[in-house]
């Protein structure tokens, strides 16, 4: 993985977030390839239970002060930085008052879904990307990790196709039982039409489910990786029909080795 650049966009990455399997892969893959002689960023959501004194993260002046356009109201994006001790390694945090200052992560302490979840998945995507193009950082790979994430592959794909810096980017998806129940806010279509994103890379998102709002990240990437043992029998279903690569479960103790091989040998040689 010598010199190659590989950019982790996930919805929780330990040490910020308490240790599950996506905040344990979202730092043990980048890890792996900063280990390896590759180039990584890390960018995730700013939730307000990550405490920041704690943590020292701090506003990037250059990369704040832009303005997103989310279902036609200008959204304004703050650029937070930290580094996890050790590692040498920095994550961007993509930050905004109304999406991401509320003292959990995706529901309140009733266990309530946020109904604004939906916006804040299409905010974070435009946000990663909006902040990679002012980096001017050409990614080879880009692996996108949680549901809250999974916006990515659909915008980079469709909204930012004739972008030369994502040009040559493969996406990979990591697939995980951690989902939600119920649906997504059932505007969410609409909500990313806005951005004339063509209705039938839509399709599935007439009942926003979580299978359903994975399904749109699985059908936009390059290859699929299985994050968990155990997934939803809909979306093994899914993945089975693709004719794209796959890496099935690893243990951590084979994850480097497969993982690595996986990156080289299937997704950067398509």
């Amino acid at each position: 993985m010598k010199d190659k650049r590989v950019l982790y966009v996930s919805s929780e990455v330990i040490p910020y977030l308490p240790e599950t399997e996506i905040s344990s892969m979202s730092f043990e893959a980048p890890k792996m390839v900063n280990n390896n002689g590759g180039q990584i960023r890390i960018f995730m959501p700013r939730y307000g239970n990550i405490n920041e004194r704690r943590h020292q993260l701090h506003e990037v002046i250059r990369l704040s002060g832009m303005n997103l356009v989310i279902n036609d109201l200008d959204m304004p994006l703050i650029i937070k930085v930290a580094s996890i001790p050790k590692e040498r390694m920095q994550v961007y945090f993509i930050d905004n008052e109304d999406y991401f200052k509320r003292k959990a992560t995706f529901a309140d302490e009733e266990g309530n879904f946020f109904k604004d979840n939906d916006e804040r998945a299409i905010f974070f995507a435009k946000g990663v990307i909006e902040t990679v193009k002012k980096l001017n950082w050409s990614p080879d790979i880009i692996h996108v990790h949680g549901w809250l994430a999974s916006f990515l592959p659909l915008y980079l794909r469709n909204y930012y196709g004739n972008e030369p810096l994502f040009e040559n980017s493969k996406i990979v998806t990591s697939v995980y039982n951690q989902g939600f129940n119920g649906t997504l806010n059932t505007e969410i279509s609409n909500k990313i039409k806005f951005d004339a994103i063509d209705e039938q890379a839509l399709f599935a998102l007439d009942n926003p489910t979580f299978e359903n709002v994975m399904k749109i990240a699985i059908d936009n990437s390059d290859a699929v990786i299985i994050g968990s043992e155990d997934i939803s029998e809909e979306l093994e279903k899914h993945i089975e029909g693709l004719d794209k690569p796959v890496l099935s479960f690893q243990k951590m103790e084979d994850m480097e080795r497969e993982y690595l091989e996986f990156y080289q040998t299937k997704v950067l040689e398509q």
